[in-house]
């Protein structure tokens, strides 16, 4: 019995840095809200987990004459590691977070033609594999 006891005991005291270190993309994603800048107004939050995927990707229609914004937060309060690339309904990619291996937290985009654009999410060596993501617009 003691054995037993000395084994489960053993085995919680080792899985619990590996709970602790759980994504928690929810929260993360909640966090990003108030980050969008002055003047935008929120409309959509997101999950970024990676999983077993090579990425994460997410579409929305994005109207001519605004101005979107996209932040990006992760587990360290920063996007490091956390690349964000937009597309137009075309694949062709618009705008990115990532520019000369620098990592900003939010990419801003004027829409110049009405359509479903994608919003991919890739990790470069990000340690988590875990972000949040929010969308927000202004006219």
């Amino acid at each position: 019995m003691k054995k037993l006891f000395v084994f489960v005991f053993s085995v919680l005291i080792l899985s619990g840095p590996s709970v602790s270190a759980q994504c928690n993309a929810e929260t993360l994603s909640t966090q990003c809200i108030p980050k969008l800048a002055s003047g935008f107004n929120f409309l959509k939050n997101y999950k970024v987990e990676k999983g077993s995927r090579e990425y994460v990707e997410y579409s929305y229609v994005f109207a001519k004459g605004n101005q979107y914004m996209i932040n990006v937060c992760g587990p360290d309060q920063n996007a490091e590691g956390i690349i964000v690339t937009l597309y137009d309904s075309k694949r062709n990619k618009v705008a990115t977070n990532k520019v000369e291996d620098q990592y900003v937290s939010a990419i801003a985009f004027p829409c110049n033609s009405t359509g479903i654009y994608y919003i991919q999410y890739t990790f470069d060596d990000a340690a988590s594999n875990c972000g949040g993501s929010a969308l927000g617009f202004k006219r």
